[in-house]
């Protein structure tokens, strides 16, 4: 992460040239306006700097779950796919069968390799008959994408488009889109989109997030108009006790939320981790790794990802490399995200475990910095298992 001393937004500001940035990596529409308002850290994310640090990330974890926080995630990145072609070449991308996907709707997807590795676990989002979005965790997409479609003998067009999405995440958040948008913005569904102006800014609004809590992103269409949009929304959510923040850590791993990379990467597949929902192998349409999952499905797998409660005292923050998981004298798995929950008052952690040690329940021990400790398998998520908080 890089980093930097700032204090709070109403201390002497801070300037993004003292970051030491530089050209290679790039910044969000917004980054100027986070500055400001306090990010003391930032981490690299899909080629885009993305604020990770907004003071105490416990704190951050409160005001996300009893009022409201705003978070830059221009890092998002959108692959969008217009053309003729456009629905058949985007469900050859994905194992989720999008046949009943309707304009104005969002799906969670799997974008798997011929050998049913997972490549990205993205938002998809129909903007139109033929124009998509896809609303990228941290790969490269835009690339495979194009790639398949060199030979894929369709009609498309593939470019990541002038789009980058805030996050409006917590239990205030409706009440401040109200404010923004009006009484009707309260019939938004969850995981569907409207295209709304604020004042002429131009936006996509969507009932998702990545936070587990009632939540709104908000993709803005008009790079140049970033500082404006974040001013106005953090004006409109002051009464309600809005707050600058980051994605919480300790929020998506009770919530069981993956982030590529830790979780999962290409050499995970769906059934690994519990989402063979997520794969349709009886549809007709083709896509991208059917056969290798199919086998998959029926062979079964030899490792799956679980929940873990680890002993001892509260961690100092998430891990920073994967932790080995020991159980009768040898390693059976490794701890991919943990945290110390301050609501559970309880260190949980998501783990990828030989399935014959997945049993719940289970002792096994972790080894970390910190020493060797014990640990159990639980069910995931740790909290709000029916996620009625984000539907509801």
């Amino acid at each position: 992460m890089l980093r930097a001393t700032l204090a709070h937004h109403d201390r002497p500001m801070k300037q993004a040239d003292d970051f030491g940035f530089g050209t290679q990596i790039r910044k969000s529409p917004y980054f100027d306006a986070t500055v400001r308002w306090g990010a003391q850290g930032f981490s690299v994310y899909n080629h885009m700097y993305i604020p990770r640090d907004f003071g105490d990330p416990e704190q951050n974890f409160w005001n996300l779950v009893n009022d409201a926080i705003l978070c830059d995630v221009a890092v998002e990145r959108q692959v969008e796919i217009t053309g003729p072609d456009a629905a058949r070449f985007t469900q050859l991308l994905t194992s989720r069968d999008l046949s009943k996907l309707a304009v104005g709707q969002c799906k969670y997807i799997l974008i798997t390799n011929a050998s049913g590795g997972i490549l990205n676990d993205p938002v998809l989002v129909r903007l139109a008959e033929n124009r998509f979005w896809i609303s990228l965790a941290d790969s490269d997409i835009l690339l495979w994408a194009q790639g398949v479609a060199v030979h894929s003998g369709m009609e498309v067009e593939i470019h990541e488009p002038d789009v980058s999405p805030l996050q409006l995440q917590g239990p205030k958040s409706g009440e401040i889109m109200k404010a923004l948008f009006g009484e009707t913005i309260a019939d938004l569904r969850y995981f569907w989109l409207r295209e709304l102006e604020l004042d002429g800014i131009p936006l996509v609004v969507s009932r998702t997030g990545w936070s587990s809590e009632l939540g709104y992103e908000l993709y803005l269409q008009d790079g140049s108009r970033g500082d404006e949009l974040w001013e106005k929304i953090m004006a409109a959510g002051q009464p309600f006790g809005l707050q600058p923040g980051h994605t919480s850590s300790i929020r998506r791993i009770e919530g069981g939320m993956l982030s590529y990379h830790a979780d999962a990467d290409i050499n995970t597949n769906p059934y690994e981790l519990g989402l063979g929902r997520l794969v349709n192998l009886d549809m007709t349409a083709d896509f991208i790794g059917k056969d290798a999952l199919r086998r998959m499905r029926d062979n079964g797998v030899t490792r799956k990802q679980v929940g873990l409660c680890i002993d001892g005292d509260p961690l100092k923050g998430p891990n920073t490399t994967f932790w080995p998981i020991n159980a009768n004298d040898r390693v059976v798995g490794k701890v991919t995200s943990a945290v110390y929950s301050p609501r559970l008052k309880q260190n949980i952690a998501l783990a990828m475990i030989e399935t014959s040690c997945s049993t719940l329940g289970l002792s096994v021990s972790v080894s970390m910095p910190q020493g060797v400790r014990e640990a159990r398998v639980v069910e995931t998520p740790f909290y709000d298992p029916k996620k009625r908080l984000a539907t509801g």
